[in-house]
């Protein structure tokens, strides 16, 4: 995909017995059910910096969160400094940490699409896993869902990370990004029952993503609460004077391969086209309304609509679809990836346009709403009176992470969700690193080496009594040859070899 991508999920936990107030703690028990030496290094960390150009005072916090911190705060639970917040630092290049009550598993940096698509699906492995273990230790019963909604007003994320060059203005990458966005919820939605924002009487609408309801704003640097369709977050994790870290959170956290595969892939497609100057196709009237009306008309027809700034109203398709012959004019025949990409793009929107039910095995959303319609004739149920704690009951198990519950789980094993990852490709993502980024070294040095602290960009190794930094921010414009490094190379064989890399880096600008 011709830059380094990741993803960063959040996943719903539900632990029997515990209070929302106590999920913090809970959290931070089932992470820790990893061991782990190294500690994460925050200091390359600024979630205040805006791409924009200057620090925002504060990040909005969600009213709900200040509410449960404040009742923390009247009955803190003692721990030492370190236990506050848990990070593990695992050998496969990610990073596996709690946000507040959600353990959140951020894949290593990936250059490949089936890499990423690889380790997502071995994150989903490792969470369940630690899940399993704060079964064990604790003999709380305890569920994991990868999805974005508590149905009572919360909402997490599944964020996207992609390296974007710094030349590229913000408001080209802005005006750039918009339309494409908001119109990538046709394919990219996980589906949801009801809404949480919206009036009463649509309770039982049907959504085609999670998060599209939760976006307040067109940019900001905020996550939690006035949510922008735009984060300006500027946290690079490279040369900040060559690179921004592109850090998009409108997208939904999805179990279906091709799904996920379509949203990476066409968004990294989208940006190399801003990169070479593409100018957007339209410009939106009002996204943060289109994006959801979008979301609240399943049914696809004359209802996937988008009003252009000059009021004029066209298919929402049709502007996917202008994004598409831009990108297979500059990018077709360039990989074997980016050609699945453009032609799979291509087949999907053809089926949005022409006959949405045929996506059932292909797009979360679609096949999610092929169970619900299924169970109703089943149960004699009709969609407007059925009762919505049991649609959302269903949903739920939809998402859950076990694999003797999941119904994602089961669709795939029967066949009717098509796969594009191989069983050794997810588990070789559950020990390896990738073998073409810095996640190679930040892996190679966990496994040999003392590391104290590491970060995206940084590494810290003992060797007897002084510590040996590692930068890694110089190496991020070129596929790195892991081979280029033995299994039994020594410490000062790994500093060479980084400074070798980050000087080739340096030329090449």
């Amino acid at each position: 995909m011709d830059r380094l991508l990741g993803l960063e999920t959040e996943y719903g936990l539900y632990v029997e017995g515990v209070s929302v107030g106590e999920l913090t703690a809970e959290a931070r028990r089932l992470v820790q059910t990893i061991a782990s030496s190294a500690v994460w290094d925050y200091r390359g960390e600024s979630p205040l910096q805006d791409l924009r150009g200057f620090r925002a005072p504060r990040l909005t916090t969600h009213p709900k969160d200040e509410e449960i911190e404040r009742q923390l705060v009247k009955a803190p639970e003692p721990r030492s400094p370190r236990e506050d917040h848990v990070d593990r630092l695992l050998k496969n290049g990610a990073r596996f940490y709690h946000d507040h009550g959600h353990p959140e598993y951020s894949t290593p940096e990936c250059r490949s699409l089936w890499d990423l698509l690889a380790h997502d699906r071995a994150g989903e492995r490792i969470v369940w896993a630690a899940a399993c273990r704060y079964y064990e230790q604790t003999g709380r019963s305890v569920a994991v869902y990868k999805n974005n909604s508590d149905y009572h007003g919360m909402s997490y994320g599944c964020h996207e990370n992609y390296l974007v060059r710094r030349d590229l203005p913000f408001e080209r990458l802005m005006a750039g990004l918009l339309p494409f966005l908001v119109t990538r919820i046709l394919y990219a939605g996980a589906g949801k029952v009801g809404r949480e924002t919206g009036p009463p009487e649509s309770s039982n609408v049907y959504q085609l993503a999670q998060r599209a309801e939760f976006f307040d704003e067109l940019a900001s640097v905020d996550t939690l609460h006035r949510r922008p369709l735009i984060n300006t977050r500027d946290e690079p994790h490279a040369d900040p004077r060559r690179w921004r870290r592109l850090h998009v959170i409108c997208g939904d956290a999805l179990l279906s391969e091709y799904a996920a595969a379509l949203k990476v892939g066409t968004t990294a497609l989208v940006l190399g086209l801003l990169e070479h100057g593409y100018e957007p196709p339209i410009e939106l009237k009002d996204p943060i309304t289109t994006i959801k009306s979008l979301a609240c008309n399943a049914g696809g027809g004359g209802g996937w609509v988008v009003e252009t700034q000059e009021g004029k109203t066209i298919p929402a398709v049709d502007v996917q679809r202008a994004y598409l012959r831009a990108a297979e004019e500059r990018f077709k025949g360039r990989d074997l990836e980016t050609d699945w990409v453009l032609r799979e793009w291509a087949r999907t929107l053809d089926d949005l346009e022409g006959n949405p039910e045929k996506l059932s095995d292909r797009l979360d959303w679609a096949a999610k709403r092929a169970l619900f319609e299924a169970f109703l004739e089943a149960e004699g149920l009709e969609w407007e009176t059925a009762p919505l704690e049991l649609l959302q009951s269903l949903e739920l198990e939809y998402h859950s992470l076990d694999p003797r519950r999941g119904l994602f789980w089961a669709l795939q094993t029967e066949g009717a969700m098509k796969r594009i990852l191989k069983e050794k490709e997810i588990e070789r993502a559950r020990q390896l690193p990738p073998p073409d980024t810095r996640a190679f070294v930040r892996g190679l040095c966990l496994r040999r080496f003392e590391v104290s602290a590491a970060s995206w960009g940084h590494i810290s190794v003992k060797q007897g009594r002084r510590t040996v930094e590692l930068d890694l921010r110089g190496c991020v414009d070129g596929a790195i040859d892991g081979s280029g490094l033995p299994p039994d190379a020594s410490l000062q064989d790994v500093v060479e070899w980084v400074r070798h890399l980050s000087e080739e880096a340096r030329s090449r600008r």
